[in-house]
């Protein structure tokens, strides 16, 4: 009905229905040039405590309830950024990469360690490892309990009786000269709240910052995020009753920042080394209590290729693994110039295609940590796939990586070595996400099969699959306070808004009836028979890089098959629950807590039952 129709219409008694009703009252807009969609401006977070059986998370152990709903302010693109006004869902043009809202924890003091750390595991039979007892260093006074952005307790590097090896420690031009300065923790140069260059948009410290910082609690929890453009820390220890109150937040002008990463080696009660990987292929070494911060790969000196996952190197005070959406694999060091990189070893690299045979190069070395070139960036670099990487992580005994593609693989490298050892393929689809048990058993992996999928490092196979999400799944961690020597307890989040809990004991798991075969961990020799016998490539890397006794077994590199699903356990949820009104992002567990956050930038707090957080060990659901 338009205005000049309203006369058309009798007129009315009620006096109220006789005028036509008022102009809508349209949110405030930011004008942006040349067209640009206007888009509504949110400047402050907003905390929230909702209630109800809807916020409730019901599992066998007892009920989680949602304490904290912290909804993070969102900024609108920078007027100088090229905007799509109508985005066509079915284009094919590339987007501006983006991961939605990661994050980082970080506890100041020393927390209790999970009972898995409590337990005597045996080593890897991959990595030639002892028995030994997973704790926290004794001698290490700055060691805390963190959990990185993929949401897994980061270990401290010395959590083994047994010496673990640093990358690069055999390479006496990466060893840091010995002076007077050497034991000082080393600090950016560049304020960040004075500077002016134009990479950076805005910076908004807390008016009272330094009063937060000195009064924070010794117990408490600072929460790093990255949403878009914008990087936050925040202070969300359970007795701030601001939570919402950003400690500072940096606006970046055209870069969103898709990842980053706490350095638990060089972590203190006054000192915090971040480091973030930029779609501008920018790499931002910041130091939190200084405000200070340096730039790496400046202007893409080295590398153009965005930046999807960035991870400081187990037990390295300066070096830290950058993941290029090129699929190259980067070791930068904080400290270094760059310079323009020449590879020193130049070889095609062919891809992977589930099933074929041809002959490929596994793990092209462009340069290796052994070169005698370490004037400058990069330390190393290793070209792994022709596509973007999308998620990576260290083994508990900092010996292995996991690396998951797009193209649908699984990655596994013996990166001290520089030897990529197994390739995994997916049901179909990509790989999103990558994560250890606590105890170096077992790889969980999620992806665009709407699968986790569960891995086992010593008998080299797919131990089960686990159907439950009805889309991809974004993000999987385990929960080191519901794991044991024998069970474990793992969660994934997807796209279809759920959380899923799971149980897993390898004892329990039950092959489909169609298979009788039983594989162990000694019968490692039968089930490589069985891969070769299916068709199963075996590559042997052609570098010239010596073969040590550490990498993995001698033989080479393997590509396994595509498991059946006839020949493959399958494991049911034990909690399956829609908890957000957006795509999930992130999933990590704490004491306390699980921890959750989605696409849109909302971080949810739910409490774990109170006579599963006054045990020290919990008998699992089976």
């Amino acid at each position: 009905v338009t205005p000049a129709q309203y006369s058309t219409y009798p007129p009315s008694t009620d006096p109220v229905r006789s005028v036509p009703p008022p102009q809508p009252r349209l949110p405030q807009h930011v004008s942006f040039p040349g067209g640009m969609t206007p888009i509504l401006l949110d400047t402050s977070n907003t905390v929230g405590h909702p209630s109800g059986p809807e916020y409730q998370l019901a599992v066998a152990e007892g009920i989680y309830y949602l304490q904290d709903d912290l909804h993070l302010a969102t900024p609108p693109p920078h007027p100088s950024e090229h905007h799509t006004a109508n985005p066509n869902p079915l284009a094919t043009a590339p987007r501006p990469p983006t991961t939605g809202l990661k994050l980082s924890l970080s506890w100041m003091n020393p927390r209790r360690p999970p009972p898995m750390y409590n337990i005597a595991t045996s080593g890897s039979t991959r990595s030639n490892l002892a028995t030994s007892i997973i704790k926290e260093s004794e001698k290490e006074s700055r060691s805390s309990h963190e959990t990185s952005s993929d949401g897994l307790a980061a270990h401290p590097a010395n959590a083994s009786t047994a010496k673990t090896p640093v990358f690069g420690e055999d390479n006496a031009l990466l060893t840091p000269a010995i002076g007077k300065d050497s034991a000082k923790r080393k600090k950016p140069k560049t304020s960040i709240v004075k500077s002016n260059s134009s990479f950076i948009s805005r910076v908004m410290p807390h008016e009272a910052m330094t009063k937060r910082i000195q009064e924070h609690t010794t117990d408490g929890l600072f929460v790093f995020a990255n949403i878009n453009r914008a990087f936050q820390w925040l202070d969300l220890s359970p007795n701030n009753e601001s939570k919402a109150q950003h400690v500072i937040k940096i606006l970046f002008t055209k870069a969103h920042m898709l990842c980053h990463d706490i350095n638990a080696f060089t972590k203190g009660p006054n000192h915090l080394d971040i480091i973030m990987g930029a779609s501008t292929a920018d790499i931002m070494w910041f130091e939190a209590f200084s405000q200070k911060y340096a730039r790496i790969n400046k202007n893409a000196v080295i590398n153009p290729s965005p930046i999807y996952q960035i991870k400081w190197l187990p037990g390295s005070e300066n070096l830290f693994l950058a993941a290029h959406m090129d699929g190259t694999l980067i070791v930068y060091d904080k400290e270094r110039d760059d310079a323009a990189f020449v590879p020193e070893e130049t070889h095609p690299l062919v891809s992977h295609s589930k099933g074929s045979e041809k002959d490929h190069r596994p793990l092209l070395v462009k340069k290796s940590v052994n070169s005698r070139n370490q004037k400058s960036n990069p330390v190393a670099s290793w070209k792994i796939s022709n596509h973007r990487i999308n998620d990576l992580a260290f083994s508990p005994d900092c010996r292995h990586l996991a690396v998951v593609t797009e193209d649908g693989f699984l990655h596994i490298i013996d990166y001290l070595n520089e030897q990529l050892t197994d390739i995994y393929p997916s049901y179909y689809g990509a790989f999103l996400c990558v994560c250890w048990s606590p105890d170096g058993k077992y790889i969980l992996t999620g992806g665009q099969d709407d699968l986790a999928s569960i891995w086992s490092l010593t008998e080299r196979r797919l131990v089960a699959r686990c159907p439950g999400h009805h889309s991809w799944v974004s993000s999987v961690a385990f929960d080191p306070w519901r794991c044991d020597d024998r069970n474990y307890r793992f969660g994934s989040v997807g796209e279809d808004r759920r959380l899923l809990l799971w149980d897993f004991n390898a004892a329990m798991l039950h092959r489909p009836k169609a298979v009788r075969l039983s594989i162990s961990s000694h019968a490692a020799p039968l089930l490589r028979h069985r891969t070769e016998s299916q068709a199963t490539t075996r590559f042997r890397s052609d570098s010239n890089l010596t073969t040590t006794a550490d990498s993995v077994d001698g033989e080479g590199m393997v590509e396994h098959p595509v498991e059946s699903r006839t020949r493959t356990a399958e494991l049911p949820p034990v909690m399956s629950k829609v908890i957000d009104e957006d795509p999930m992002s992130w999933l990590g567990f704490e004491e306390d807590y699980i921890i959750t956050a989605c696409a849109q930038g909302h971080i949810r707090l739910w409490a774990r039952p109170q006579e599963a957080t006054n045990s020290s060990q919990v008998e699992l659901h089976s």
